[in-house]
């Protein structure tokens, strides 16, 4: 491996080994997780390769089989499983260039990976549409690291998670051989790109489906108690005749924790941060009145007095923003799922509020309605962490781990034969982000062996 022939081999593509310009392509968020801060502070690439054309997207996976160079795929590193940081130095494959819209028509629209989750959503709004689904990162982020690395966010709680059918139409990959394939996914093929990290080939293309813009309505509920907010998030999700596209319940003090909404909110009381279609309003305003709680603050997406648009406080962002008036916490992601919703939430709330002030996401997995989420963790050292996790395993719970990350160690994807033949087949040298998902799994880097999770999904390979 010589990083000076395999630059050489591409001369016409972007690229920088300036040392200052390679370390801030070779981070993303890890740094919110106080284990992979420890765990990959100091990784770096040595050199950042930014193609501006899918061309060059396959001229560089040709040179990197030619000279068994590691490729670490990203797009603008808003991810905060580290999963973007090079954990065997090698190239980071910059894809924020490689950027645009590749067709737009009523309910689809294409477009190159690096195209931001923003401007694909200002693209569909000039055509009458939006997104289902777009992360809480959603100014940043690429729709291509989206795919790969996101899970869901703002929507699932109507369409579900990026996994579930129809959420991804089709992506283009492109293979690292000697002669480097340009395949397209469709329908659930889709499903063995998700959540990958760039490990089961380079995406360049994604299709997603859109829907008919709507003119959403945010809302800041305070309610007097967790029990009330939970009951709140939850039936929001329920109710068939509400249009939605986001419910979250935070408990005391996390709403004070928010800075932005800190003004809003009345001391103790727990908050619902929801997203409601103009038209669901009035039904809305009477499920928060029966729930015993006020909507204190709101108005149109991105217009509301706190700020900033409401999705910037919900999922990864929850706890980046909590995190600037408590840098000294972190969390866990629990899975939620029974009849009892309320219930069950309620129960491991009972085991686990003394480590924390609880936060729950309401989304849509498949057929169920589901919550992610853990308690706030005033984080010591890993033992502290690992309490919740063993109580809410003790209740029956799977958690995923946001502190491993690497793809099985996270544990959101489903492994089976058919992702472990596509892998050898894709990357049969193993160069995609070496360590973060290998076919032989013996070989996956463990980057936390501290907390003892088990992921959401119940079929993974071992």
């Amino acid at each position: 491996m010589s990083l000076e022939t395999f630059l050489a081999a591409i001369p016409a593509i972007d690229q920088t080994t300036e040392p200052g310009r390679v370390k801030a392509r070779s981070r993303d968020w890890y740094f919110i997780s106080p284990l992979l801060t420890k765990t990959l502070e100091g990784k770096v690439a040595e050199a950042v390769v930014t193609p501006g054309s899918a061309l060059e997207v396959v001229q560089v996976a040709a040179a990197a089989w030619a000279h068994d160079m590691p490729l670490t795929p990203r797009g603008r590193g808003t991810a905060n499983y580290g999963q973007s940081v090079p954990l065997n130095g090698g190239v980071m494959l910059d894809l924020s260039k490689l950027t645009g819209i590749i067709e737009i028509r009523e309910g689809i629209v294409r477009a190159y990976a690096g195209t931001t989750m923003a401007d694909i959503e200002q693209a569909a709004a000039a055509t009458g549409q939006e997104l289902r689904i777009f992360p809480s990162t959603r100014k940043q982020a690429t729709i291509g690291g989206f795919v790969t690395g996101g899970t869901g966010g703002v929507g699932s709680i109507t369409y579900g998670v990026l996994r579930d059918p129809g959420n991804i139409r089709a992506c283009k990959v492109v293979t690292v051989e000697e002669h480097p394939r340009e395949l397209e996914l469709t329908g659930s093929e889709t499903q063995i790109v998700q959540h990958s990290y760039g490990t089961l080939g380079i995406v360049t293309e994604v299709e997603m489906p859109l829907v008919p813009k709507r003119n959403w309505q945010e809302c800041l509920v305070a309610l007097p108690d967790y029990r009330a907010a939970v009951g709140l998030a939850v039936q929001v999700g329920r109710e068939p005749g509400l249009e939605k596209k986001l419910s979250s319940a935070y408990e005391w003090p996390i709403g004070k924790w928010l800075q932005p909404f800190a003004p809003f909110v009345p001391e103790g009381h727990s908050i619902v941060i929801a997203m409601i279609e103009a038209a669901s309003m009035p039904l809305f305003a009477e499920m928060v009145a029966k729930a015993g709680g006020a909507i204190v603050a709101g108005g149109s997406e991105g217009k509301a007095p706190y700020g900033r648009p409401i999705w910037e406080f919900a999922f990864g962002h929850t706890t980046l923003q909590a995190q600037k008036t408590r840098p000294d916490i972190t969390e866990v992601e629990g899975f939620f799922n029974a009849p009892d919703l309320p219930g069950l939430i309620e129960k491991v709330h009972a085991r686990i509020r003394n480590t924390g002030p609880m936060r729950m996401e309401i989304r849509r997995w498949g057929a169920d309605l589901v919550g992610s989420g853990s308690s706030f963790v005033t984080f010591t050292d890993e033992a502290a962490v690992n309490e919740v996790v063993e109580a809410m395993r003790s209740l029956g719970l799977k958690v995923a781990n946001p502190h491993a990350s690497n793809v099985r160690g996270v544990g959101k994807k489903e492994i089976g034969p058919r992702e472990i033949a596509f892998k050898r087949a894709v990357d049969p040298k193993g160069l995609l982000n070496p360590g973060r998902f290998e076919a032989d799994a013996s070989r996956d880097r463990v980057i936390d062996r501290h907390l003892a999770t088990d992921g959401w999904l119940a079929h993974q390979d071992q």
